[in-house]
């Protein structure tokens, strides 16, 4: 299927792809794996361990891509047309009568395109509904659909509901039976599903690195693998080209180039599947050349401007004709790619107030988290805060600036169905420590298991009080960990 070369063979230097690897970490990105591959050849892979290669990684919003493929196969069979309108799969929930002009209007197209009739999201996690399909149809529209951009992900997850309708199998399932097991996707690939019973087409796709760059192929491919054709060219040519403007703003990003069928577009005419903390199949027709990048940056405001910047400039544009090859270098890559980790909170400054604190119990005021007391205990490579709340009794451990991997102690969150409890379920994570100030804790907490997610806590430390600040930036967990608490020990330590 992939195999791997070195990068001169391709027509860069491994010199290169060791650059943009030490770039990319230079801003501390929470990369968890990245591949590059110029046609049917891999130049470069790396998996920050824990993560490996078979990993099924959730892909967020790329997740709508594969959707629109699904689609696709539909309107190529003759079960969906683009000009379809879209109520007209949905008679259980509402009629033409029943809805407004502006939905009754709106097409598959309209949504492919995400010029819907809604320019406002539909916060289901938080709803605790049975049913996600049918809170669609309880949102005022206030759109002409056909006219505006709008990122609208509810209608994406509703065209995936349009597909397992009508295939009765979930989309992905579907997808593999027709393409995608004959192309070596994985076969233990899956999605999360909602509340009501149908995929998570919106952003629950789990699949490895591979897999992902598989389908990004397929599709570069027009639809061939190996020779052999699975689908016609016409609706990928389409769905991956410039279809709608999707900014108003004339300033170049990664989200201001156009959109197709549930695809981005690129620079020079290429084209991108995009998701949230940066799920990336970065896709360069001109060069025959993908990226694709798995990472947890919820929450960064310029992380994608980092990848594609630095993509563009230390890859793609060098790209040329082969080069002769440099062993040395290529097997320094090899070696270096081989010894990544997740990265934690890097630079963990000592501070001789670490001796004073540890062991000491901190009694909390009311505070947002219900956290009622904390105490610390540290020695020369980490440490674990205690903390008492409505769970009971809690312990993270955490190195310092280095991550220690563990199973995070609050439980109940979502397992297979998103949005929904699932008591006793927990997640994986990796936890690490540092000091910002002499008297000035950090600790950074990522979840890395079927969901994602960010929790940073900071401890301030001031004669006999403290002050305790946490944030999380996460989809819909970690919510017992946010706001701010006063709390004070029995003497004072400094």
């Amino acid at each position: 299927m992939f195999e791997r070369i070195s990068p001169e063979r391709a027509g860069i230097s491994s010199e290169n792809i060791l650059y943009f690897i030490k770039e990319l970490e230079k801003y501390q990105l929470n990369t968890h794996s990245l591949i590059l591959a110029k046609g049917n050849n891999i130049i470069s892979e790396t998996y920050y361990a824990p993560f490996h290669k078979d990993f099924k990684h959730r892909l967020y919003s790329v997740s709508k891509s594969f959707v629109s493929v699904a689609l696709g196969l539909l309107i190529e069979d003759g079960k969906v047309s683009l000009d379809d309108k879209f109520i007209k799969f949905f008679p259980e929930y509402i009629t033409e009568d029943e809805c407004d002009e502006f939905l009754a209007e709106m097409t598959i197209r309209d949504a492919l395109r995400m010029e819907t009739c809604n320019d406002r999201p539909i916060d289901w996690f938080h709803r605790f509904t049975d049913d996600r399909t049918k809170l669609y149809f309880e949102t005022k529209n206030t759109y002409i659909p056909g006219t505006l951009f709008y990122y609208d992900s509810p209608a994406s997850y509703m065209m995936n509901v349009i597909v397992e309708k009508i295939t009765g199998k979930p989309f992905l399932e579907f997808m593999k039976d027709r393409f995608l097991r004959e192309i070596g996707f994985s076969e233990d690939s899956y999605c999360l599903k909602c509340p009501g019973g149908y995929s998570f087409g919106d952003s629950g796709v789990m699949c490895s690195a591979r897999d992902l760059l598989t389908f990004a192929r397929f599709v570069m491919n027009g639809g061939t693998w190996e020779g052999k054709r699975y689908m016609n060219e016409e609706y990928l040519k389409e769905a991956s080209s410039y279809q709608v403007a999707n900014s108003l703003y004339d300033i170049f990003s990664h989200s201001t180039l156009g959109y197709g069928y549930q695809i981005w577009q690129a620079p020079d005419g290429g084209f991108a599947f995009l998701g949230m903390g940066d799920q990336l199949a970065i896709c360069d027709r001109k060069r025959d050349f993908i990226m694709i990048i798995n990472s947890d940056n919820q929450g960064s405001t310029n992380s994608k401007f980092i990848i594609y910047h630095s993509l563009y400039e230390d890859i793609i544009e060098k790209l040329g004709e082969p080069l002769a090859e440099d062993p040395d270098a290529y097997n320094e890559l090899l070696q270096y790619e081989s010894t990544r980790r997740l990265n934690g909170l890097g630079d963990a400054k000592y501070s001789p107030a670490a001796e004073k604190i540890s062991g000491r119990t901190y009694t909390l005021s009311e505070n947002p988290m219900g956290i009622k007391t904390i105490r610390f205990e540290f020695d020369s490579n980490g440490g674990t805060i205690y903390y008492l709340n409505a769970q009971g009794c809690k312990a993270i451990g955490f190195g310092w600036g280095e991550n220690v991997f563990q199973t995070f102690p609050q439980t109940g969150y979502s397992d297979m169905i998103a949005g929904a409890p699932c008591p006793g379920n927990t997640y994986e994570c990796a936890a690490s420590g540092g000091w910002l100030e002499e008297k000035k804790l950090h600790i950074k907490v990522q979840a890395i298991d079927k969901y994602f997610g960010t929790l940073h806590m900071a401890f301030s430390f001031k004669d006999s009080r403290i002050v305790v600040k946490m944030e999380k930036v996460a989809e819909a967990f970690f919510e017992e960990y946010q706001g701010i608490a006063l709390g004070e020990t029995e003497e004072n330590p400094f």
